[in-house]
């Protein structure tokens, strides 16, 4: 199984546009979405589709180990 673990906000793509990118060759994969804006800010900004696996900074080891359990379990994959 394969996970990307990916910053919402970046230079010149967003995580979104990285993981469409990537997904296009690799169908099966997930995708845990962080950022350092919360998630109500990332969703008003339309960055990130609603249902998307998300986890805000700054995250502990243990919170970020739960993400990407459920991530992997239940995460979106595919292009968006």
């Amino acid at each position: 199984m394969q996970l990307l673990l990916s910053d919402v906000v970046m230079p010149e793509m967003n995580g979104r546009e990285l993981f469409a990118n990537i997904a296009k060759y690799h169908p099966a994969m997930k995708v845990l979405y962080m950022s350092g804006y919360t998630e109500n800010v990332i969703a008003h900004r339309g960055v990130l589709d609603a249902g998307v696996q998300f986890i805000q900074k700054p995250f502990t080891v243990h919170a970020l180990k739960a993400k990407v359990r459920k991530t992997l379990d239940d995460g979106q994959h595919g292009p968006q």
